[in-house]
């Protein structure tokens, strides 16, 4: 019977563990240029030599002392989910940086072998790295690697096969601190033995970390006086870390060598247009446009032929299939005005979600993205956060749900939990839709335009919102942004591909689940009322919205369509352009086009805009609530999330209104 192996691979953020975890596994998991893309350990198996190997790919971190939740779950799992092998991958272009992590996953005394990455842009630094005295310096075995070509996976998993086959034994090196905290870990030591209170091989290593200030492992010394004496003499954090910090610049010096001065890299040179104190803003805003214009200039060409599709060539196939087979009126009616009309609907602008999605990957692939955290970070510290909490919301274009897990990065709890909140006011991909729809129909030939003005009116929303969550409910200084940035790089098609299908198919799986039920719910509460069968007008969705209809009239849209379409929207936005469909039956128009023409009678252009802007900011979807439930655990901020935000999209979307009319 094969065995299983347990390994973890665990490395600074950035250091390429997803790369290598889709290497090791045949996985397709989303590699982004930029840290903090994992924010949750995710795993994999692959079948090696008669092993079964579950490797487990975790959070990026700095060090073991963790100070944010994503750093949480790495130390976790690595300190009590006992893996057989941790695979520490380091960045060979940064080895001083991303050693401070391998010296505490060695001190642990679990088998560890060093990947050494990216050594093709060490070389070309003019680093060179002496791997057998970088192994004698260590104790522990490396392999050379260059994950993103796949060099030197066989070699990697070939070592972990001899530590588990007994032919590679490890011994961990005890690194020496220097007299004074050497003779602290002497005493700890004595003592925990003494008293009995820890029952593991390794005693060294969980001492060092009681000295760095690691809370969770505290408890396991008794002797109060013992605790003061370590707590109480020297601040031991910052001591144990200066003196990591010492043994690693004297192993860097003594294994590598570097060719030649110091020049610019190319990301320098890139940075200094960039990154210009006055150029930085007008050109992120300049690329930000750019994305809308290639959004809706590529997808356009696409829309057209899709929307033909639906609305020539499949419901009028169906519709004659169905009639040729004599089917009852009222399936007709279900299939091809509830399921084709309001599925179709949505799917019809399918090209411009692909192609939104495309351009974001590039800037993330690029590296561009990270950047926008430096760029955004002196507006951000306005609000009394800082520029590492943008990220999140850049990643709130493409959706909530894990821009939300995002903010498992930032450290402070305060600036987490307004970021948490602010953070479905950035317009995610499923609004798409609906802003296309209206946008063609109401401002032909201006669709980017009006959009880059939706995007950029929620970033100012947000802004807002945080400055006032900071003055008010979470006061507070903000911490200093840390953030290393990578280098810029040529996005890959394979990575822009994973990316982009890992968003369509998200989408269309919703396509195939939530709004294909929601479009047979709303057919028959659009087709029934107490009666039985009665025609749209007195229908029960009719009904209904009528009832709130009145809501929205101060604000330019009370009919009875949108007031439920706004409400269906709560299960997930698309499902706006679904119930559309469906009540102004897109099976039965020419084209999506005229069937948002359709719509003009009770629109004016002021009146659509306003529209627009509330459906930027009002109560987010179901998935939103769900995982905000989640990472707050509480109802008390979901429940808040949804009150506060309908408050802030009727507000905004009135003053459009009202100064709208004013104005033309």
């Amino acid at each position: 019977m094969d065995r299983t192996v347990n390994i973890a691979l665990a490395g600074n953020p950035n250091s390429g563990k997803s790369t290598m975890f889709n290497q090791l596994t045949g996985s397709k998991q989303y590699v982004g240029n930029w840290p903090g893309v994992t924010v949750e350990r995710k795993e994999g198996k692959k079948k090696y030599n008669n092993y079964n190997l579950n490797i487990v790919d975790l959070p990026g971190t700095y060090s073991l002392l963790p100070f944010s939740l994503e750093e949480r779950v790495a130390r976790d799992y690595i300190m009590e989910g006992d893996p057989d092998v941790i695979i520490n991958i380091v960045d060979g272009s940064n080895l001083a940086r991303n050693l401070y992590l391998t010296l505490q996953l060695i001190e642990l005394g679990k088998p560890v072998i060093v990947a050494l990455n990216m050594i093709d842009v060490a070389e070309n630094r003019g680093i060179e790295i002496d791997f057998q005295l970088l192994q004698k310096e260590l104790g522990v075995p490396i392999i050379p690697v260059i994950a993103r070509k796949g060099k030197g996976i066989n070699e990697l998993l070939d070592k972990v096969i001899d530590f588990i086959e007994g032919k590679e034994i490890f011994k961990p090196k005890d690194f020496n601190y220097g007299q004074d905290i050497e003779r602290y870990i002497d005493e700890l030591s004595n003592e925990i033995i003494k008293e009995g209170s820890f029952s593991g091989s390794n005693i060294r290593g969980i001492v060092i970390k009681i000295l760095e200030g690691d809370k969770d492992l505290e408890s396991i010394v008794y002797n109060k006086d013992l605790k003061k004496l370590y707590t109480g003499r020297m601040n031991n954090n910052v001591t144990v870390a200066d003196k990591r910090y010492e043994l690693i610049d004297g192993i860097v010096s003594n294994v590598v060598t570097k060719k030649g001065e110091d020049e610019d890299t190319i990301s320098d040179k890139i940075d200094r247009v960039l990154m210009n104190r006055y150029f930085a803003l007008p050109i992120f805003a300049l690329m930000m446009y750019g994305v809308f214009w290639f959004t809706f200039t590529a997808g356009g060409f696409f829309l057209e032929k899709i929307d033909i599709f639906f609305s020539q060539v499949l419901t009028l196939y169906v519709s004659d299939l169905l009639n040729n087979m004599s089917v009852a009126p009222w399936l007709i009616s279900l299939i091809v005005d509830g399921i084709i009309g309001g599925v179709g609907g949505v799917l019809t602008f399918l090209p411009n979600i692909a192609f939104l999605f495309i351009a974001i990957s590039i800037l993330e692939d690029s590296g561009y993205m990270a950047r926008v955290a430096f760029i955004m970070d002196k507006a951000m510290r306005k609000i009394g956060l800082n520029g590492k909490a943008f990220i999140p919301m850049i990643m709130g274009f493409g959706c909530n749900v894990p821009a939300i897990m995002g903010t498992r990065t930032l450290e402070d709890e305060k600036d987490r939990l307004t970021t948490i909140l602010i953070n479905p006011f950035m317009s995610c991909g499923a609004r798409l839709p609906v802003y296309t729809l209206f946008a063609s129909a109401f401002f032909p030939g201006n669709e980017s335009k009006v959009v880059f003005s939706l995007y950029i009116l929620g970033i100012i929303i947000a802004i807002i919102m945080g400055l006032i969550f900071k003055k008010t409910l979470f006061r507070g200084e903000s911490s200093a942004l840390l953030m290393e940035l990578p280098p810029y790089r040529m996005p890959t098609l394979k990575g822009v591909v994973i990316n982009v299908w890992d968003k369509v198919k998200g989408f269309l799986t919703k396509a195939s689940t939530v709004i294909f039920a929601a479009s047979i719910i709303l057919w028959i509460i659009l087709g029934f009322n107490i009666s039985g069968p009665s025609d749209m007008a007195s229908s029960f969705g009719a009904q209904f919205g009528k009832i709130i209809a009145p809501i929205f009239k101060p604000i330019g849209f009370g009919t009875w369509q949108m007031g439920l379409s706004l409400i269906t929207g709560l299960l997930a936005k698309e499902v706006v352009v679904s119930n559309l469909s469906i009540i102004y039956g897109l099976g039965e128009t020419p084209n999506v086009i005229e069937f948002a023409k359709a719509l003009g009678p009770e629109f004016t252009s002021v009146s659509a805009y306003a529209l627009l802007v509330f459906i930027l900011l009002y109560t987010p979807c179901v998935a939103v609530i769900a995982v905000i439930r989640r990472e707050t655990n509480s109802w008390k901020w979901a429940i808040f999330s949804m009150v506060y935000q309908f408050a802030v999209a009727w507000i905004v979307a009135f003053m459009v209104y009202r100064i709208g009319i004013l104005l033309f």
